[in-house]
């Protein structure tokens, strides 16, 4: 009689240092693609969308309805979310990441050679918005992936700074964005920008689709994922699972971004240009500089999120997020009196000023989400979280900004609705516990199941 031989043990995958450094630039490189693509589109609405495909409902409303489509392309964030969760969970974060940014760029290039209203009418409209639908499920399912790529390969006591990579895309998208509108705006001057020079930014994604799809194929797996595939015990069900377990969590989890979300997108929604460019506007300052100020903003905004990211490993993630929104609160107060100075400069530090809040509540969230929520789940947790905080948050925020204007004349208007939603996502970073530096990997799905809300323990 033989004897059995006794289970194999299951091995844990184990990130080198090349693996570390190859998955942060590839995050990098891939979310600034992502964020190039999808505020390109913000910073034509604010500028020339209005008058290029929304003109026949006039000045105004045309601009409010450039921005209500930047606004829809938000609802459909949930359902990338939940379709990159849903997949993510059981196939792995690596091929989601590929999918994602084919998608966002095919669409933003469409974008480029897509007629204007008095090309085709309402057809170019429709078309507008449905490739905007486009975008908002790539950029739904793209953020998740990125960032659990980005933590799951960090040593346990880094996770905010290696978490930082898939947050610096961000203001790197804004500045790409910014800089090639604006390189634009030399380029091609006056009427030649509205004809065709517009166009470029949005044709150069086929070019950062390549280079993006290039530098992910490197991309080893998440260790995370590796050793939930090797035991088989993906959850079939992912996004049953979140809602029935952990439905309160992902609603504090948004509204703890949606702060963040509504403030961030006066610049990257592209209110800012347009209050600031009108030409039925109090300041009708020059579309060029305007750019370059909100590019510049993008380097501070970058600087301070990964300094955000940092701070957050020392001192943990709750108390620098609670640093950052009264950091917030602060930055809105200058905001306005300075952009209405009219001086270029001014404006410049008003964003500024701005981002330095916003880098504290943005550098750590990619740590803090991935702590939130059990490994088999985590994809879809950290996706859909940040998708509906998204809505919650930046989905209508320049379109809000712009009718608050538009009805009481004053931007105090503005400030204030901002201000309320800071301090709603302060009210949801006070609900939470700490989590830093707890095991990531399924062998601690127990610790993890333990609810981060205050009041409540296992779910």
């Amino acid at each position: 009689m033989t004897t059995p031989l006794p289970p194999r043990p299951h091995t844990t995958p184990v990130a080198t240092e090349t693996d570390r450094r190859r998955v942060v630039f590839a995050t990098i490189v891939g979310t600034t693609i992502e964020w190039y693509d999808f505020f390109i589109y913000a910073a034509a609405a604010g500028l020339i969308f209005g008058d290029l495909f929304f003109k026949p409902a006039g000045e105004g409303i045309a601009t409010i309805l450039s921005f209500l489509v930047v606004g829809i392309s938000f609802l459909f964030r949930p359902l990338g979310a939940f379709l990159a969760g849903h997949f993510g969970d059981i196939y792995g974060r690596r091929v989601i990441l590929m999918v994602t940014l084919v998608m966002m760029g095919v669409a933003t290039t469409l974008v480029g050679v897509l007629p204007t209203y008095d090309a085709i009418g309402i057809a170019a409209p429709i078309l507008l918005i449905t490739l905007r639908i486009l975008q908002g499920i790539s950029a739904g399912g793209e953020w998740g992936g990125a960032v659990l790529m980005a933590v799951e390969h960090a040593p346990d006591r880094k996770r905010g700074i290696f978490g930082a990579s898939p947050q610096i895309g961000v203001p790197l998208g804004l500045l790409l964005s910014s800089g090639m509108m604006a390189l634009m705006t030399v380029i091609a001057p006056g009427d030649a920008f509205l004809s065709w020079g517009w166009r470029v930014p949005f044709l150069f994604s086929i070019v950062l689709i390549l280079v993006g799809h290039f530098i992910r194929r490197s991309v080893e797996e998440s260790p995370v994922f590796l050793e939930i595939a090797e035991r088989k015990e993906q959850t079939k069900t992912p996004i049953v699972e979140l809602f029935r377990r952990h439905g309160v969590l992902v609603l504090i989890a948004a509204l703890m971004f949606a702060g963040n979300s509504a403030v961030g997108y006066m610049a990257t929604g592209g209110y800012i240009q347009n209050y600031a460019t009108a030409a039925d506007g109090p300041l009708g300052l020059a579309r060029g500089p305007v750019l370059w100020a909100v590019a510049g903003s993008a380097v501070t905004w970058l600087l301070f999120t990964a300094f955000g990211a940092a701070v957050s490993d020392r001192i943990g993630r709750r108390t620098t997020y609670l640093i950052g929104w009264l950091l917030l609160l602060v930055g809105l107060l200058p905001l306005f009196p300075l952009v209405n100075t009219g001086n270029i400069w001014f404006l410049f530090i008003g964003l500024a000023l701005l981002t330095v809040g916003l880098g504290f509540t943005y550098g750590p969230q990619a740590a803090l989400y991935s702590e939130l929520f059990p490994a088999s789940i985590r994809f879809s947790g950290v996706s859909i979280s940040y998708a509906i905080g998204a809505i919650l948050g930046g989905a209508f925020a320049p379109m809000i900004a712009a009718a608050l204007v538009r009805t009481t004349g004053t931007t105090t208007s503005v400030v204030l609705y901002l201000g309320g939603m800071v301090l709603i996502s302060l009210v949801a970073t006070l609900v939470l516990r700490d989590r830093s530096g707890i095991a990531l990997g399924p062998d601690h799905e127990a610790e993890q199941a333990v609810s981060p809300i205050r009041g409540m323990t296992r779910v």
